[in-house]
């Protein structure tokens, strides 16, 4: 039996987390486009509690294509993001970067997950950053598929996804599996 990779999770590893679907409750056809709409997913506060001690990067990766299509702005976007990482660091968590690809998917040359582009820019911001000791975390194939193009493990919040190294029912499981 192969030793189980999370336990060489250690504080210089990096943790990317989509948003809809793991930390807010994912709209049916529709977008978060107002902090009213926002709602954080059961655990999800304690959850990045205990993620805060056991990565050095949490970064949100996340597609926005409402504001491609006109239904939001960009600024109701980082409101939304602010408000989010306010109430996340009042709960002893923390978001260290948000990375938002806002183009539609039918724009040509376009960065959203799968692509890993936004990984790179982060890699960027933080040189620290080594994809081999990184972690995705995502609701959808395209979040697992962008894990696997930029090098990181992979953990999908659902049911079984063949794709992912490990499969979780929500963030708060994941984070209690690898408490200290």
């Amino acid at each position: 039996m192969k030793p189980d990779w999370r336990q060489y999770i250690s504080d210089d590893w990096t943790l990317f987390l989509d948003r809809d679907g793991v930390i807010n409750r994912r709209i049916i056809d529709g977008y978060v486009t107002s902090w009213d709409e926002f709602e954080f997913l059961p655990g999800v506060l304690e959850a990045l509690e205990i993620l805060a001690q056991r990565f050095r990067y949490i970064i949100v990766v996340t597609n926005q294509q409402g504001v491609g299509k006109g239904l939001m702005t960009m600024e109701q976007v980082d409101d939304i993001h602010d408000r989010m990482c306010t109430e996340i660091e009042a709960h002893g968590g923390r978001i260290d970067g948000i990375l938002v690809c806002p183009q539609l998917a039918s724009e040509p040359d376009n960065y959203r997950k799968p692509d890993p582009s936004m990984a790179y820019t982060a890699q960027e911001i933080y040189p620290e950053i080594d994809m081999e000791k990184c972690v995705m975390v995502g609701d959808g194939a395209t979040d697992i598929e962008f894990g696997r193009n930029a090098g990181t493990r992979t953990i999908f919040i659902g049911d079984e996804n063949p794709d992912a190294d490990d499969c979780f029912s929500s963030l708060i499981e994941f984070a209690n599996c690898l408490k200290l």
